[in-house]
């Protein structure tokens, strides 16, 4: 490891300050920093640079922040499959599985190519506008169609593959990753889905019929979904970061992506200990 690259939460002095001394720790070890470019501007006398170009640059790359943070790094890697190094600001994450505490005892590790990864599959989100791409998205936790607060239910005709599987009359709908069923999908009763299963959830958000449930599809399936409603007030979003506005007969494609998230695995907990502390298991 030579070259690491280092991101942070916009706009939190905590991040700044630990991105400073992170910086100075690997220069020490005569290992190059790459910041990206609005992180060094508040770090002060740093050359930064472009964030989408730091992957193609680094060996590395370190998040400082939560798990939103890693998941908006995640696109900006798109299929360089760099390693990322989640470090959370405040207790622990999903993602960002290293705390404060642990970091520079699990960098020291890293440094030295002493850890070990786990691979988190993506997807590839298009959206169709009278036969034609209106938006493509790169997509590490999940693909969300959802109505405004004054937008009334929303139709939606889903197929996987070319075989019908229902119309969700539903206040929206989720397709979720293994790695995004802890996610929104979670939140709308969909269940936990390891994030080693080649599989993908289908989720209805609160559905008008009772008998809508989430369904696991194959990571292989093709999924695609034709809204129809005629309420202006509806939206699609990827990751809850980025996204579009949706017009009656837009069609939403979903399939598994060539490109892979690579996230650097903590050496002192499993996923299951993770589940434990975030979800609050076994307290009374």
């Amino acid at each position: 490891m030579n070259r690491i690259g280092i991101y942070a939460k916009r706009n939190n002095a905590d991040a700044v300050k630990m991105a400073r001394e992170v910086s100075a720790w690997l220069a020490e070890r005569d290992i190059e920093v790459y910041p990206e470019q609005e992180l060094a501007a508040e770090m002060g006398d740093v050359q930064g640079y472009v964030g989408k170009s730091i992957p193609a640059m680094v060996n590395l790359i370190i998040v400082l922040g939560g798990d939103g943070t890693l998941i908006s790094v995640a696109r900006q890697v798109g299929d360089m499959r760099t390693p990322i190094l989640g470090v959370n600001l405040g207790s622990l994450g999903f993602l960002t599985e290293v705390t404060l505490d642990e970091l520079f005892p699990v960098l020291e590790q890293v440094v030295k190519g002493d850890f070990s990864v786990t691979t988190r599959m993506m997807l590839e989100a298009v959206v169709r506008r009278e036969g034609k791409v209106a938006g493509r998205f790169l997509v590490l936790n999940d693909v969300v169609i959802n109505k405004g607060a004054l937008a009334r239910i929303i139709d939606m005709e889903a197929w996987v593959d070319e075989s019908y599987l229902t119309t969700f009359k539903a206040d929206g709908l989720i397709i979720a990753t293994p790695t995004g069923s802890t996610a929104y999908n979670l939140a709308a009763g969909g269940p936990i889905i390891h994030p080693g299963m080649h599989s993908l959830v289908i989720s209805p958000i609160c559905p008008h019929m009772l008998t809508n449930r989430p369904i696991i599809v194959s990571d292989e399936a093709s999924i695609r979904v034709v809204v129809k409603f005629m309420d202006e007030d509806v939206v699609f979003t990827a990751d809850g970061q980025v996204g579009m506005p949706l017009k009656w007969g837009d069609v939403v494609e979903v399939r598994k992506s060539k490109s892979s998230t690579v996230l650097v695995k903590s050496p002192t907990k499993d996923y299951f200990e993770i589940l434990r502390a975030k979800l609050r298991w076994g307290e009374r």
